[in-house]
């Protein structure tokens, strides 16, 4: 996922900090690599595509062009099956990865996660920091990073006034839809908190984060905006790929909804963000440099604890994440939501 690869992309500033001539490879699904584009840090891309994933023969025929290179480390973040067998062919003396048990016949260092943060860094980066440890290494607190061209910045701009949108005033990005209908806020909530940043924002610019096969869906909840906070949503503006997304974001006051790829890639463009958690997600591990002032989240949890209690992981209330969304009310997270707003 988008949000994992530019979280993991850390491991390759502390690297080249450490290791100025190393020479860094990372190897990642093909459709995220514009997160990382353009990334000094890393020497070279190696794309683990879809065949790849489908055809046993064309994954060991990818590992066997990876063990060509003569790597001397290996660091496997998920240690997955594909990449077990990864890690397995390379030449690699070292080889770093998590705690799973079973894989201890193939990495000579494995990490178990860490279940409470120690920084607000939170867990997603401090679990994949510890994996430098072998390499002496240790730092617990790097930001993700994105690293957008002044072309793609000059061509965002034009592209923003020429849609007759006053830089001079503030923008807000929404992302209106999580990546999945358990990761997405009711359309009639959603509604309701861009109300909310109208009334507080008056002279604000909306814009909505959401891809053409999203389009009914993010009109679902455009409609069910007041007719005031409709005439400041410019529904028809929006990324046409990731990196268009990005560079208009560049442009935005803050980012705010659903956690997911979009809310981690704008704090990498160190964009102001307000993050609206699933309710079976755990906040801990992906609220990354949260400090309620220029990134804060929200979450169930955070107002009503009864439902977990007796469980071991809020993944267990994935099946009821609709029922449970529908006790994160807006009004409940109104006062941060116009502190937010009041602050950027």
């Amino acid at each position: 996922m988008i949000g994992d690869v530019l979280a993991t992309s850390v491991l390759f500033e502390a690297l080249k900090h450490h290791y100025p001539q190393a020479e860094l490879h990372y190897v990642i699904n093909s459709h995220t690599y514009p997160v990382v584009e353009q990334n000094p840090n890393i020497d070279k891309f190696q794309f683990f595509t879809p065949k790849h994933e489908k055809s046993k023969y064309k994954l060991l025929k990818f590992a066997n062009q990876l063990r060509r290179e003569n790597y001397d480390v290996v660091i496997d973040v998920y240690s997955k099956l594909s990449s077990n067998i990864i890690a397995l062919r390379s030449k690699a003396k070292t080889k770093i990865s998590i705690d799973k048990g079973y894989n201890v016949l193939i990495y000579n260092h494995r990490f178990k996660h860490k279940l409470k943060p120690e920084t607000n860094a939170g867990l997603a980066i401090e679990n994949r920091l510890q994996l430098l440890q072998p390499l002496n290494i240790n730092s617990n607190s790097i930001k993700p990073k994105i690293y957008l061209t002044d072309s793609e910045k000059t061509s965002a701009k034009q592209y923003l006034e020429a849609q007759n949108l006053d830089l001079n005033k503030p923008i807000f990005m929404i992302g209106v839809l999580g990546s999945g209908h358990n990761k997405t806020y009711p359309h009639a909530y959603m509604a309701q908190v861009i109300d909310l940043i109208v009334n507080e924002q008056k002279d604000c610019q909306i814009l909505f984060n959401y891809i053409p096969k999203q389009e009914s869906d993010a009109k679902a909840i455009y409609d069910l905006c007041s007719l005031k906070t409709q005439k400041q949503i410019y529904f028809n503006i929006f990324g046409k790929s990731l990196r268009d997304f990005l560079a208009l974001t560049h442009f935005c006051k803050a980012l705010i909804g659903n956690e997911g790829g979009a809310i981690n890639m704008a704090k990498a463009l160190d964009i102001p963000t307000f993050t609206i958690f699933s309710p079976w997600i755990k906040k801990e591990a992906w609220n990354m440099f949260d400090d309620d002032k220029k990134h804060v989240s929200v979450h169930l949890k955070d107002y009503l604890d009864t439902p977990y209690k007796g469980i071991d992981h809020p993944k267990e209330l994935k099946s009821k994440a609709q029922e449970l969304y529908m006790e994160l009310r807006p009004d409940l997270f109104k006062a941060p939501l116009e502190q937010f707003l009041r602050v950027h």
